[in-house]
């Protein structure tokens, strides 16, 4: 991808990052704004030049174990993590399962899905779904993560049914 932006701008990565930094700006979703508002970026661009700019990326991460830093202070929602990823990883051996700072990134060909854990007590699972209208705990993701078309809340494990892990597998399937 960064070599098809510096093609795409003619410009070299380390431009946009220093762009990104000269901003002011500090979070990611402001920074991926402002690219696609100022300067045209789609969103997958605006999203690579934010994540390096702020280090966010797991690529950026080094060795710290991204997962087991997303859960301190959030252990007792770890237990729904893993129960996803087991039930995920049975989709086929095409699954990647990518950690970043925040959230793990599940993808075949592209993001099917991400886990979340966002407050002290819910864990979010993005879902990308095609024509999906929201039913039940399926809820449509506004703007809590654009790389995200519907999210669901988990609070409890029994939040995490045959609805959500089927709507997973569909939406795995549609990556491919």
């Amino acid at each position: 991808m960064v070599k098809n932006l510096e093609e795409k701008t003619g410009k070299p990565f380390s431009h946009w990052i220093s762009v990104a930094k000269k901003s002011g700006l500090s979070k990611h979703g402001e920074i991926v704004k402002m690219l696609k508002t100022d300067h045209g970026f789609t969103h997958g661009y605006a999203n690579l030049v934010a994540h390096k700019t702020l280090k966010s990326d797991a690529g950026s991460a080094g060795d710290t174990d991204l997962v087991a830093d997303q859960y301190k202070g959030k252990e007792h929602l770890f237990p729904f993590y893993e129960r996803l990823i087991k039930e995920i990883s049975s989709f086929g051996k095409d699954v990647e399962i990518a950690p970043k700072r925040a959230y793990v990134s599940l993808r075949r060909k592209k993001q099917f899905a991400l886990i979340q854990p966002s407050t002290k007590t819910r864990l979010d699972i993005g879902i990308n779904l095609q024509d999906a209208k929201p039913e039940g705990t399926l809820e449509a993701a506004g703007s809590w993560n654009a790389m995200c078309s519907h999210r669901v809340r988990v609070e409890s494990a029994s939040d995490i049914d045959k609805n959500v892990i089927d709507w997973l597998k569909r939406s795995y399937e549609q990556a491919g």
